[in-house]
């Protein structure tokens, strides 16, 4: 039996992009001769796994994208979606599968991508969950998780390995973006509920809004301008961010897990 419950299963088209794009520059996927990527929970629609199939193809052409869900129905329609998708024969696959991350000769993926999945589960269950999913990679692999609004233009993802959670990425539409801290409510399941005094997250997230008010004059020469300096003050106010400018104009910033990770519970680190 699949490991997992189902979730709702509501997809949109186009409502991944900006995970995709940063998937599709990290050395977990351009470091691998032909990956394979997985997109667990991928929905009611296979929308979001071919989409995931075109746009880490433009980086790697050989990538081949397997879909997961729970619900055998939801696979068979993406399966007759995919019949309608001939240039992706053989680039894309469907199945019935959760957290154990069944795959095709059970090969390790070098990503598994689960987005809007956990955020359905309780806190105390994640660990758990990355635990599983991460045994399954490849070495080098890495596991994407994160949450994000209806149109994608909120977004929030962990990044994690064999060993544990690495980063912690907040992408933003920066032209209709009033503060960064409507964040808050697409946080991943890990640090929604930590979003509160002297948790790292919460200090994190008032220190992107103290910069992204402090920087308002910047908008004078566009929003994308304005986050730039909104990431360079966090950077000189000794965030440790771990991305550059090139991700920046974006609307996209990633810091170290070790500054937001939970004080308690079995995501814990040790706060100064």
């Amino acid at each position: 039996m699949p490991l997992g419950r189902l979730t709702r299963g509501t997809t949109g088209t186009n409502r991944l992009r900006r995970v995709d794009r940063w998937i599709a520059q990290h050395p977990a996927l351009s470091s691998a001769e032909r990956p394979l990527v997985v997109d667990l929970g991928y929905g009611a629609s296979g929308a979001t796994a071919f989409e995931l199939a075109e746009r880490l193809g433009r980086a790697v052409p050989q990538v081949r994208v397997h879909g997961l869900e729970i619900d055998p129905g939801r696979v068979a329609l993406a399966r007759q979606q995919l019949a309608e998708r001939p240039e992706l024969a053989g680039r894309v696959s469907f199945a019935v599968g959760g957290f154990e991350v069944p795959t095709p000769k059970s090969e390790a993926p070098a990503v598994i991508r689960a987005m809007n999945v956990l955020r359905q589960y309780d806190e105390a269950e994640v660990a758990d969950a990355w635990s599983r999913m991460t045994a399954r990679l490849a070495p080098g692999g890495l596991l994407v998780e994160g949450t994000c609004n209806e149109v994608g233009r909120v977004s929030s993802w962990v990044g994690i390995d064999a060993g544990g959670p690495r980063t912690f990425t907040v992408s933003l539409h920066t032209a209709s973006l009033e503060s960064p801290l409507v964040v808050a409510e697409r946080l991943p399941k890990a640090l929604i509920h930590r979003n509160v005094s002297g948790e790292g997250v919460h200090d994190y997230l008032r220190a992107l809004d103290d910069a992204w008010q402090r920087e308002a004059p910047r908008q004078t020469f566009g929003a994308r301008q304005r986050f730039l300096a909104v990431c360079e003050r966090m950077r000189a106010a000794g965030w440790p961010l771990v991305d550059s400018s090139k991700r920046w104009r974006l609307g996209e910033v990633t810091v170290a897990w070790d500054a937001v990770a939970p004080s308690s519970g079995a995501l814990a680190l040790p706060r100064p």
